[in-house]
């Protein structure tokens, strides 16, 4: 994807976004660290300026509650998100791509924690497939299929001065070892 076909998705999504919500009432935004919350922030002011409202949007660090870093001690969980209270709200959680959902797994444990929302939206800009656990997005800018011998790079202006999403091709680790 190039910086045209990127921009063409997020409005997309965001059209998606109001259309499936009725509007923009009660909706935040969450965006997981590090890509996420810039494409969070790209959509929120597109909705924020389709349905003239001001939507707020908010980061989130899933560090601590990824199910492959145990040592982190829940009192330390706490520092790692400024999102408010979710109750009574519709959350959408924006992410760069899903693969196999072990990070939103780990982002709807932080938001669970934070009140029960109404609701919760997942957004991707990315579904490559090869899903672990049975989790969808509402919302996508591309379907791209991939192998797990591929990577898929999200490069955003916001981090790394320019929009484009990459597939580069990796050696599988049985490869690398000779076998």
């Amino acid at each position: 994807m190039d910086e045209i076909s990127i921009r063409r998705a997020i409005y997309r999504m965001a059209h998606e976004i109001i259309e499936r919500n009725k509007g923009a009432r009660d909706l935040i935004f969450v965006g997981i660290k590090t890509r996420g919350f810039p494409l969070a922030k790209r959509l929120c002011r597109i909705v924020s300026e389709l349905e003239d409202c001001i939507v707020p949007v908010y980061p989130l660090d899933v560090t601590p509650y990824r199910d492959d870093l145990r040592n982190y001690q829940s009192s330390q969980k706490s520092s790692y998100y400024d999102v408010p209270d979710t109750t009574a709200n519709k959350v959408v959680l924006v992410d760069d791509v899903l693969y196999h959902g072990r990070t939103i797994r780990a982002a709807l444990d932080a938001l669970l924690g934070k009140g029960r929302p109404n609701v919760v939206q997942l957004a991707v800009l990315v579904d490559r497939g090869h899903r672990q656990l049975p989790i969808r997005a509402d919302f996508v800018g591309k379907n791209i299929p991939t192998s797990e011998d591929d990577e898929v790079v999200v490069h955003l202006k916001e981090i790394d001065g320019c929009d484009e999403v990459l597939v580069q091709h990796i050696k599988s680790k049985q490869k690398l070892q000779g076998t």
